[in-house]
């Protein structure tokens, strides 16, 4: 069974082998986070928790049973009420309803411990999976975006009338 974990300082390693082992499935679909990620990464680790402590974003690991990270989930410029949605499967994973679970659970904590009131997101038109995602857990598209040269759509979820 999965958990969704709020981002602590010794998630580092299983973090940083879940980013390493997934890198190229997920640059397929986003843009690459670049070898200076990889090679600064305790130092950039340290960076979010500090950004987590002030409150101005939540991050969220998806821990499997060995401890293993499977997923992240990300809330990201926290402010006014409103936050933008991040998230991503490890390959392994993808396609058993993980993802679909995890941002239903942060959208939940959004209201219930961040006190958040909509979330937003933005994803490429060929991102069928993540599209998926947002429209069961209650996003709407609000708009078109270019996502570096890539065609994408952002989405707006209302957690004060979200019922899924």
């Amino acid at each position: 069974m999965t958990r969704l974990q709020l981002l602590r300082f010794d998630h580092a390693p299983a973090l940083l082998a879940f980013e390493r082992e997934n890198r190229s499935y997920f640059a397929a679909s986003v843009p690459d986070r670049g070898d200076r990620y990889f090679a600064a990464f305790d130092e950039r680790h340290a960076a979010l928790m500090a950004e987590q402590a002030a409150g101005l974003c939540f991050f969220h690991v998806l821990v499997g049973d060995g401890g293993e990270v499977v997923g992240r989930v990300n809330l990201i410029d926290v402010a006014a009420g409103s936050a933008e949605l991040g998230y991503r499967i490890a390959e392994r994973a993808a396609g058993r309803g993980l993802a679909t679970a995890a941002v239903r659970e942060a959208c939940g904590l959004a209201v219930a411990e961040y006190g958040l009131a909509e979330l937003r997101a933005v994803t490429t038109l060929d991102n069928t999976g993540s599209r998926a995602v947002l429209a069961r857990t209650g996003f709407v598209v609000s708009g078109d975006v270019d996502l570096d040269g890539r065609p994408g759509l952002r989405f707006v979820c209302d957690l004060q009338v979200q019922t899924v």
